[in-house]
C-alpha cells in the first residue's frame, strides 16, 4: 500500500499485537538528513501505530558506518522516542544462521546479531534512494546494515576480499532467505534518484519484496535482487516437490 506521508498513520499487521519484542531496522548508518536516513516523522508514526496495539519491547538496531555508537547517531537524528531500546550491531553477540537456499547466491550461512533471533517481528524502514542501478535497493538492502563488521568488515570489506567481485544483489537475496523480514516500509517523504532530491510525499508499506518492486518501478530502475529472490523461491519449490515425491507413503 502507498500512503500520503502528510497524514500517514501506521496500522500494523495483527501479528504485532501478540509480539513480545519488535525489532525496527531504520536507515540510519550516518548522521544526515532525510532522505539519506529515515525521517523522524515516519518512525514516530510507526511507533505510535505499534503502541496502539501492543506494549511489546521496541528495539532500534543499526550498524553505523561511523565511529559513533548507534544511540549517539539516533540522538542526533532526533530518534528520541520513549520506551525504545537503541542497540548497536557492534555491541551484540553473533549467531551463524544457515541459508535456506539449496544453492546460495553468495553465502552458505550468514552471521547475524543474536538480538534479531530473539525478536518476534522485524520491520525494515528504509528511505527512497537510488544512486545507480548497480546498487539499487530499498527495504531489503537496508537489512545489510545488520551484518556485523566484526565478521564482514566495515562496508563488507572482508567479503569483498573473499569474493573478487561481491555480488551485492546476490547477498541481499541470500539475506532474504536467511533472515526473513516481516514488513517493509519505504519512507519517501523526499526521494533521491541519481543526484536529484525531490519531494515525493509517500510512504510504502507491505511485503518487503513487493514494496521494493513498486519503488524500483517508480524510479525506473531494475532491482536485480528481486529477480534472484524469484529464482530462490523456485529453487525451494523444486526442492520441496522432489522431497514430497521421494517421501514414502503411509501404505509403503
Amino acid at each position: 500500500m502507498i500512503y500520503s506521508a502528510q497524514d500517514f498513520k501506521f496500522n500494523p499487521p495483527r501479528k504485532v499485537a501478540f509480539a513480545r519484542r519488535i525489532l525496527i531496522k531504520p536507515d540510519a548508518s550516518v548522521v544526515a538528513a532525510h532522505p539519506a536516513t529515515t525521517s523522524r516523522e515516519t518512525l514516530a508514526a510507526v511507533i505510535a501505530g505499534i503502541r496502539r496495539h501492543s506494549d511489546a519491547d521496541i528495539i532500534f538496531l543499526e550498524g553505523p558506518s561511523v565511529s559513533e555508537r548507534a544511540h549517539e547517531v539516533f540522538k542526533q537524528l532526533g530518534y528520541d522516542f520513549p520506551r525504545v531500546i537503541a542497540v548497536d550491531v557492534r555491541d551484540c553477540s553473533y549467531v551463524e544462521v544457515e541459508n535456506l537456499l539449496p544453492k546460495p547466491f553468495v553465502l552458505q550461512s550468514i552471521w547475524v546479531p543474536n538480538v534479531v533471533l530473539s525478536c518476534d517481528f522485524l520491520i525494515s524502514v528504509s528511505s527512497f534512494r537510488v544512486v545507480d542501478e548497480a546498487t539499487c535497493g530499498f527495504t531489503l538492502k537496508n537489512m545489510l546494515g545488520l551484518l556485523p563488521a566484526a565478521k564482514y568488515g566495515p562496508g563488507l570489506s572482508l567479503l569483498r576480499e573473499k569474493f573478487h567481485r561481491l555480488d551485492l544483489h546476490g547477498l541481499i537475496a541470500d539475506l532474504y532467505f536467511t533472515l526473513p523480514c516481516d514488513l517493509g516500509i519505504i519512507d519517501s517523504r523526499l526521494r533521491q534518484v541519481g543526484g536529484r532530491v525531490e519531494p515525493f510525499g509517500r510512504v510504502f508499506v507491505g511485503d518487503p519484496a513487493e514494496v521494493d518492486a513498486r519503488a524500483a518501478q517508480l524510479a525506473g530502475v531494475r532491482a536485480r535482487y528481486l529477480d534472484l529472490i524469484e529464482m530462490g523461491r523456485s529453487m525451494l519449490l523444486h526442492r520441496d516437490s522432489i522431497e514430497n515425491v521421494e517421501a514414502p507413503s503411509a501404505n509403503d
